[in-house]
């Protein structure tokens, strides 16, 4: 059974940084491409990035790029976001969520499909001065 805790989330100042980490179990974690996506309130679900299997490649919706980082520590099957310069507008439950495989697609398939993924119970981050 695919299990996924999130953890990092808080309260942080317009500017602030914070750091999510995911405990994945119960699947191959380095076999696959994680993700992360954010529901703010009242909103849909959005995607707001992606890892290859091995770290080596990530991909950011405009939105979040140059200010969020995701990596992943495999040995520790372990999935991070780090997150800086957030805005009021990043507040939201944030979700790892795994992809279906290993392989890595266009920013367009993760608009659409990344709300698929199975996902954690999330963290909330609130950004609020």
């Amino acid at each position: 059974e695919v299990q996924l805790v999130e953890s990092g989330g808080g309260l942080v100042q317009p500017g602030g940084s914070l750091r999510l980490s995911c405990a994945a179990s119960g699947f191959s974690f380095s076999s696959y491409a994680m993700s992360w996506v954010r529901q703010a309130p009242g909103k849909g679900l959005e995607w707001v990035s992606v890892i290859s299997y091995d770290g080596r490649a990530t991909i950011y919706p405009d939105s979040v790029k140059g200010r969020f980082t995701i990596s992943r520590d495999n040995a520790r099957n372990t999935l991070y976001l780090q997150m800086n310069s957030l805005k009021a507008e990043d507040t939201a439950v944030y979700y790892c969520a795994k992809t279906p495989s290993s392989a890595m697609y266009s920013d367009s398939y993760y608009y659409y499909n990344a709300r698929r993924f199975p996902r954690g119970q999330g963290t909330q981050v609130t950004v609020s001065s």
